[in-house]
């Protein structure tokens, strides 16, 4: 599925075409709903590629998809961390030492209020 833009972008270019021909005053329909500026030269260039777009999405909404899940990726995406491994630490004291606002074993800094 598209996300929720796209998707009913799709869905009123599906409905359009079936009731009306693409040609330069649903690219200007499209344009306006995608709030983009177009000349006139885009526009016709615009319409033969929307007219092989629709072809293409009219055979993909042909294929029985029936209980086949989603897939957002065509990949599975996997964790890229490594692995958390417990290394030795500074010490407390080791810390503290160059420290000239500390009290307790803690730094010392403004209130924060």
């Amino acid at each position: 599925m598209l996300p929720g833009t796209a998707n009913k972008l799709y869905k009123y270019l599906l409905n359009s075409r079936i009731s009306m021909e693409v040609n330069q005053e649903l690219i200007k329909k499209v344009a306006s709903v995608a709030r983009l500026k177009l000349t006139g030269n885009e526009m016709t260039r615009f319409v033969p590629q929307l007219k092989e777009i629709l072809e293409y999405f009219s055979e993909l909404s042909k294929v029985n998809t029936e209980g086949i899940k989603p897939s957002f990726h065509p990949i599975d995406l996997k964790n890229k961390l490594r692995e958390d491994n417990p290394k030795l630490a500074i010490s407390n004291k080791d810390a503290l030492k160059n420290s000239t606002s500390n009290s307790d074993g803690y730094f010392k800094g403004p209130k924060a209020v």
